[in-house]
């Protein structure tokens, strides 16, 4: 019996140092209560102590949690409906402030950062085009959401790591009225560089002409002048040898009149007497 009485004791002392001590992991956040007041919350990693049936402990995950929002639609500048598919990655910051505001529930949590981001996407949104959504503004809406949710998320305890949007599409009912517009656009660029491109063509074909022009014009110069040249070197070569032997040249030249008119004509009308045909007769008059 008194062996059973210590065992009992042993075991008694054993549960009640079990009830004193409880543990944080590296993964956790805990909180302390007093008769069900909040005494303590920032708690390290390890081994703590507590009082038996007057304090209780509440632990809550640390880890990155991730809210994948539902696709959702916003009104852009141009009020236009896009849809938004996005998640936001965060984490518990203030445990007491986390378990005060939404009693510690990740659903809760969730519901109410759901709504934040909602809000912002809403505020960004209706400040940008669809061109801008698209091609140009992802990031900078990215680092505008994160700086907004983290103040008002942090009212609930909860610490903002990364806001991201996976896809932004159009409505059906508006994409046909937007690829029609791009369509537009992209006839609009093809019509102005077409334009661009035949005046580029007639500019190089005005010129091209315009140097045809002028290749003509010198090569019919300098013809022109060699012909010039040769014909005063042919009646300078004339002349000298019309010096050196006048009577020679007057019957070459007669010869070759000769020759032209005879080639033309069978009949001629001419005084026989006249100096045309000198050179028929017998004999040269001196």
């Amino acid at each position: 019996m008194t062996l059973n009485k210590i065992l009992v004791g042993v075991a008694g002392l054993l549960l009640i140092g079990l009830m004193c001590v409880f543990t944080v992991n590296e993964t956790e956040k805990a909180i302390k209560f007093r008769l069900g007041e909040i005494i303590k919350s920032d708690y390290e990693p390890g081994l703590h102590f507590k009082v038996p049936f007057i304090n209780n402990v509440k632990k809550f995950d640390s880890r990155i949690q991730t809210m994948d929002a539902k696709p959702e639609r916003f009104l852009t500048a141009e009020k236009k409906n896009v849809i938004v598919d996005s998640f936001v990655k965060w984490r518990i910051g203030d445990v007491t402030t986390f378990y005060t505001v939404v009693a510690g529930d990740i659903e809760q949590a969730n519901l109410r950062l759901d709504q934040i981001i909602k809000d912002a996407f809403r505020s960004e949104f209706s400040k940008r085009n669809i061109r801008q959504l698209v091609s140009t503004d992802r990031k900078a809406i990215r680092e505008i959401l994160i700086q907004n949710s983290k103040k008002i998320a942090a009212n609930l305890g909860m610490n903002i790591i990364d806001v991201q949007v996976m896809r932004i599409d159009l409505p059906s009912e508006v994409s046909s009225s937007v690829y029609r517009r791009m369509e537009a656009e992209r006839e609009r660029v093809a019509r102005e560089f077409r334009s661009q491109g035949s005046e580029a063509a007639e500019r190089i074909r005005a010129d091209a002409d315009r140097q045809r022009v002028v290749t003509l014009a010198n090569s019919f110069r300098d013809a022109e002048k060699l012909r010039g040249e040769g014909d005063a070197r042919s009646a300078e070569i004339y002349a000298r040898a019309f010096g050196e032997d006048t009577e020679f040249f007057t019957f070459y030249r007669s010869l070759n009149a000769y020759k032209n008119t005879f080639s033309h004509s069978n009949m001629m009308v001419l005084d026989p007497e006249s100096d045309f045909f000198k050179y028929f007769k017998g004999h040269v008059q001196k």
